[in-house]
């Protein structure tokens, strides 16, 4: 597994860019864009066969992929606001939709999955990083569960499913 070390030095795509990956069931991944590579800094023979988190940048809270395991092992699609490091220890934010793929010859049964990322706007990276702040420091000191408790408050305090909150901005 590759080891890299973060670096405060952001990265931004253009909006009209789409980054997309597409994962085996254990999230290995299978497919990557061109625009996924260029950004990440690294080519397919890296890429192809690793799992995704090897782009998991160490300032995301592990609650955000506890709730996209949860939607995407139930079928569901869902939107997330994710920070993924790169190669080099850069980062970049993105506004990732990812969805269950379907075996061709029987709906129901999952294959993998697709993710499409659109870059975040700045509106929405105002609430978000502050937010991820929070969950990842109560994470640090208390656990999942007490990041947990905070996004279901949160949510409870809005009257919001977690769709809801995360399209509402």
């Amino acid at each position: 597994m590759i080891r890299i070390t973060p670096k405060n030095n952001g990265k931004a795509f253009e909006k009209n860019v789409l980054l997309v990956t597409k994962t085996d069931l254990k999230g290995k991944i299978t497919y990557a864009n061109r625009a996924f590579m260029k950004i990440v800094g690294m080519d397919e023979s890296i890429l192809l066969g690793a799992p995704h988190n090897i782009i998991r940048h160490p300032d995301m809270p592990k609650i955000i992929f506890k709730l996209l395991w949860s939607y995407l092992q139930k079928g569901d699609e869902i939107h997330a606001y994710v920070k993924n490091i790169c190669a080099d220890g850069s980062y970049y934010w993105v506004f990732a939709n990812v969805t269950p793929s379907y075996d061709s010859k029987a709906t129901d049964k999952i294959i993998g999955y697709h993710s499409a990322r659109r870059s975040p706007t700045k509106e929405a990276l105002a609430i978000i990083e502050p937010l991820y702040k929070k969950l990842l420091q109560a994470e640090k000191s208390n656990g999942m569960n007490a990041s947990e408790k905070i996004i279901n408050d949160l949510l409870k305090e809005k009257g919001m499913a977690y769709d809801e909150f995360i399209l509402s901005f």
